[in-house]
């Protein structure tokens, strides 16, 4: 099984001979209302005739609750040393650089 995906560069530590990346998955989030997951979950789970009803009472109930935003994909991240000089040879990416990571069971 063969999964490459981008990581983006978060921190980069030179001692010299060694170089340690700090790289997260390189995936856009964007938060979560948990008002409208809990909006959406009953609107699909209702008729038009009962949504009709109870969604008016729903989206009142839940304005006087405050918004708590949760993310929606959680992401990978690793630390990876290598040597300076194979750092080198990748183009010395820096911290905002996307780098290619193929990862598979061999």
């Amino acid at each position: 099984m063969s999964d490459a995906n981008e990581f983006k560069i978060t921190q980069v530590v030179d001692n010299g001979q060694m170089v340690q990346l700090t790289l997260i998955e390189n995936v856009s989030t964007e938060p979560v209302s948990q008002k409208q997951m809990i909006i959406e979950n009953v609107s699909n789970k209702l008729d038009a005739e009962t949504k009709e009803q109870v969604m008016p009472l729903l989206e009142a109930i839940l304005q006087a609750q405050p918004t708590v935003n949760i993310k929606s994909y959680q992401q990978t991240q690793m630390t990876m040393a290598m040597p300076k000089s194979r750092y080198d040879s990748m183009g010395r990416p820096q911290v905002g650089n996307i780098v290619a990571v193929d990862l598979k069971k061999i």
